[in-house]
């Protein structure tokens, strides 16, 4: 008997479009796409045992979404209704969480990590009563995850467990790799794919100040590693090239971003373009394949031979262009050719390996 595995080898989207899909079939994806989602904002949220802030995440999700069907010029009643809100009740809404969204709120892990920090030791109880307001068994989760992220000290057993901020040279290893490396190729790749950008725009996008970001600009700009244009007396930003190598310890976060962007670019592209038959010597589209080998397979070898081809390929193609780019004028008027490739390994019963 064949494995269930085989019975979907390979799922071809180059015709992904509105077609005569019914609500409900729209509704059911956007779900699964949203499921999926929240778990890439999950693995981000605890990577590198750091705990980021989610508090404000649903609120942002909300007023990016009015944001972004205003852009498509759907009607503030429209989008009201579509998300089940009477018009008067959407405006307030809007108002209150616009003027609310520069206050990023604070997690419960944030304030207890403050809390410990600002003094030398504090047991349990005192925690507890500290944070009162909290359910005691979240605070005592929160203590756990703490600990277990090497953030916090613990010693002794029940109420009278005490527990102190990790200080000096505790904090040495858990530092590296976790300040600010990896930013400028953040803000890189945002200029990369949504430029021209305006000071002010790319701090909005980074959810960071201005006045942090215009600084790092200034120095990118002195590397040559972002260029600098006027529209109507405005400054404006763009990056050219946004390359992460092979193995490099910072900017990752700029890799993840870019993936992500160029997906989600690649199926805008053929909504937009519509339903239609599929060819293969379609430019916009996209393929995933899934095979399924094991040790000893007879093609395996040729499997994750091809993977590592691919790669090198585009990685070829990418630096010839790129050279010959270099050596003449670029037209404003040019296309952008988006390639994503992604791959990864998913062992039967366990999580999947990026394989890159």
């Amino acid at each position: 008997m064949s494995s269930p595995a085989l019975a979907y080898e390979s799922v071809e989207y180059h015709n992904t479009g509105p077609g005569p899909w019914g609500g409900m079939t729209i509704d059911l994806l956007i779900h699964a796409i949203v499921r999926q989602t929240t778990i890439l904002i999950a693995q981000l949220a605890t990577s590198r045992g750091l705990r980021a802030p989610l508090a404000q995440i649903a609120n942002q999700v909300f007023l990016d979404l009015v944001a972004e069907l205003e852009r498509q010029r759907v009607s503030r009643r429209v989008s009201a209704d579509m998300f089940g809100l009477g018009l008067r009740t959407y405006r307030r809404k809007i108002q209150r969480l616009s003027e609310s969204a520069t206050d990023r709120g604070r997690s419960l892990w944030e304030v207890v990590l403050e809390y410990l920090r600002a003094r030398t030791t504090a047991t349990r109880a005192e925690i507890l009563k500290r944070f009162s307001g909290d359910e005691e068994s979240q605070v005592k989760a929160v203590l756990h995850d703490l600990c277990e992220s090497q953030l916090v000290i613990a010693s002794g057993s029940g109420a009278t467990t005490t527990y102190r901020a990790a200080r000096g040279e505790e904090l040495i290893a858990l530092q590296q790799g976790r300040g600010p490396e990896g930013l400028d190729e953040l803000l890189l790749a945002l200029m990369f794919r949504e430029a021209p950008l305006t000071v002010e725009e790319i701090a909005r996008q980074a959810t960071l100040d201005a006045e942090k970001v215009e600084p790092i600009l200034n120095r990118l700009l002195g590397e040559g590693r972002i260029e600098r244009t006027e529209r109507d007396g405005v400054a404006l930003y763009q990056a050219t090239r946004l390359v992460v190598p092979l193995g490099a310890t910072d900017g990752w976060e700029a890799a993840v971003f870019d993936h992500y962007k160029a997906l989600v670019t690649t199926l805008i592209c053929r909504l937009r373009d519509g339903a239609g038959t599929p060819q293969l010597e379609d430019t916009v589209g996209g393929s995933t394949y899934t095979l399924s080998v094991w040790p000893g397979h007879p093609m395996a070898d040729e499997v994750y031979g091809t993977m590592k081809r691919l790669r090198a390929e585009l990685s070829s193609m990418r630096e010839r262009v790129a050279k010959l780019n270099q050596e003449c004028d670029v037209p404003d008027a040019h296309t952008r050719v988006v390639i994503y490739l992604g791959q990864s390994l998913v062992n039967e019963g366990s999580e999947p390996t990026d394989h890159e």
